[in-house]
């Protein structure tokens, strides 16, 4: 992949990609999720938009240091060796195929408008949501530059109409429904915390602008630019959304809505709002789906080509595409998606959302603590930026233990159990690399 032809994400596909994972089906629900937390919930984008924006200048200092395949994998192993990077190659990856999964189903909850059948047909819903799947993991299998251009057509296509509920939603709010925002149960730090651990989950997704580096054109420079951007913008669109939704439906309708952002779009341009905020909504989820299938070949192939996953993970298709990691990828996300669907599942399905989300901080925290290594370890062009780069990576890592706390016990013990669960892989890559060196 050092041939730079084989390069073909600029700044805009590289920014595209990144705001398509962030922009999923979590901005759609944020607002009724934040609605018990009254104001805080507001505060919370605010809190959790500084806290993105330090994991996003650690992580752009990284990929100036260490401009290689594979993102937070790359950073982790750089910092702390083979054996943290695998397992954060591992734990990334698990929560790669079940966000595709996840982010499928949401996307047929949309779809249920225009098609009302997939609500009571489970046979149907399902063979619709491996049609989306198998046709994303075709689409990067065949080249990543029509990927990479589908995302960034996707990701303006769903931040136009959000950018026209924030800017003209302000214009129609009503002062009266700020007046009954609720107030919370907690005391009022103990609530603030529990609001911008879920306005987090909104923002995971902005790292993987840094693991295609293979196929970034300079991505020393690129891929700090397109994330730290990427970052900015959906931080000030999140924020603008959830005032608008805030300011247009009455917190007492906010609190049991299905779809807030459509409540707020009818009362704004009347009954075609809902249809919009839905069409929106697929466009949305579709773009997160492949932003994850994506990156699912992308950050095997990284550990592949360390000799930490199976080698066949590193092969090239004569399209220069990973296609055995989006295989791969495509099958454990089919099988997550059926379970769905399964009487009894559903629960544990959701939960182990939970656990995927945890399973994408981690590798970001150790992230952000290697950026902290190489900031007091590595000669810097100048003293501020020494000095930003260590403040950005110190802010960064307390953050992400801080979200990672505000998880719950249980889905700290399962993520836990799933990363361990890694370690017999390892063993068997380090045992087979032992015999092939003695032969």
């Amino acid at each position: 992949m050092e041939n730079n032809e084989k390069r073909v994400m600029g700044f805009w596909r590289t920014w595209g990609l990144s705001i398509g994972m962030m922009v999923g089906s979590g901005v759609f629900m944020l607002p009724t999720v934040l609605a018990p937390f009254g104001a805080l919930g507001l505060a919370s984008w605010v809190i959790t938009g500084t806290g993105t924006i330090a994991m996003a200048l650690a992580l752009a200092f990284m990929a100036r240091r260490v401009p290689k395949e594979g993102g937070p994998y790359a950073y982790s192993r750089a910092g702390f060796g083979g054996f943290a990077g695998f397992l954060m190659a591992w734990g990334y990856w698990i929560s790669l195929w079940t966000a595709i999964a996840a982010v499928t189903v949401a996307c047929l909850g949309y779809l249920a408008v225009f098609i009302p059948v997939l609500k009571t047909s489970p046979n149907l819903a399902v063979g619709m949501g491996l049609a989306i799947i198998w046709g994303l993991v075709y689409l990067n299998c065949r080249s990543i530059k029509d990927s990479s251009v589908f995302q960034l057509v996707t990701s303006l296509a769903k931040l136009l109409p959000l950018l026209f509920l924030a800017t003209f939603g302000l214009f129609g709010v009503e002062s009266s429904n700020f007046e009954t925002m609720m107030t919370p149960e907690q005391e009022p730090i103990g609530a603030l915390a529990a609001a911008s651990v879920l306005a987090m989950w909104a923002f995971i997704g902005f790292e993987v602008a840094t693991i295609p580096a293979g196929n970034i054109k300079d991505p020393a420079k690129t891929i700090p630019r397109a994330t730290i951007a990427a970052v900015a913008v959906v931080v000030v669109l999140y924020l603008a959304v959830s005032v608008a939704v805030f300011g247009l439906v009455p917190a007492e309708e906010l609190v049991i809505s299905t779809a807030p952002l459509a409540d707020a779009a009818t009362r704004l341009v009347g009954p075609a709002g809902a249809l919009i905020i839905s069409v929106v909504a697929i466009v949305a989820t579709i773009s997160g789906a492949n932003a994850s299938v994506l990156v699912s070949g992308h950050m095997p192939l990284a550990a592949a080509l360390d000799g930490l996953f199976p080698a066949r993970f590193a092969r090239l298709n004569k399209n220069d595409t990973p296609a055995f990691g989006f295989v791969v990828g495509g099958v454990l996300s089919s099988i997550m998606l059926m379970l769905n669907y399964v009487d009894g599942l559903v629960a544990a399905f959701e939960f182990l959302i939970l656990v995927s989300t945890l399973t994408a901080l981690v590798p970001i925290t150790f992230s952000t603590a290697a950026a902290w290594l190489f900031s007091m370890q590595t000669p810097s062009p100048s003293k501020f930026r020494r000095i930003r780069d260590t403040i950005a990576s110190i802010v960064g890592f307390i953050y992400t233990i801080w979200a990672i706390a505000g998880s719950g016990r249980d889905t700290v013990y399962w993520g836990f159990l799933l990363l361990l669960a890694g370690v017999p892989v390892y063993v068997w890559m380090k045992v087979q690399a032992e015999r092939e060196g003695k032969q």
